[in-house]
């Protein structure tokens, strides 16, 4: 079971950072990436943008489940905090995508210009790390089945 608390951890230090590292594979071959990301908590989804003809961006169309990685650089190992997670990445279409791309330029007014498709990061696990509430603490957090994609 989720405890509210640590969702509440968790959905600050997303809203705090804004690049994303993941990895996505299909047919045999995987890439990662970094992506400049914002925070849909509402949805516990991440909006970035990444255009399909970027290998990344292939791997996705093909098979969105994707692992990654939000960690900052802290300065002693004391501070480290970071979030590994699993989810799933689609291209938004529609209302939900002029909403991401809206959200989007806001965090990052340079995206205005840019083309490249909005995709939505559905977070479907995951494991926080914060060595400020103690060394080697851990928030956990799933997404209900019912919510996952099948």
């Amino acid at each position: 079971m989720n405890n509210p608390d640590d969702l509440k951890h968790i959905l600050k230090f997303l809203t705090k950072n804004h690049v994303l590292a993941l990895c996505a594979a299909a047919d045999g071959e995987m890439w990662s990436a970094n992506c400049f990301y914002v925070t849909d908590a509402e949805n516990l989804s991440l909006y970035f943008m990444t255009e399909l003809k970027t290998l990344h961006g292939t791997l996705m169309a093909k098979s969105p489940p994707v692992v990654g990685t939000v960690a900052p650089h802290p300065k002693t190992i004391a501070l480290i905090k970071g979030i590994q997670y699993r989810g799933d990445a689609t291209i938004l279409s529609g209302e939900e995508e002029s909403h991401a791309r809206r959200l989007y330029c806001q965090h990052f007014p340079v995206a205005i210009a840019m083309k490249a498709p909005v995709w939505a990061l559905k977070l479907n696990s995951i494991k926080m790390t914060d060595n400020a509430l103690g060394f080697g603490k851990k928030l956990l957090w799933e997404r209900a089945l019912s919510d996952k994609p099948e």
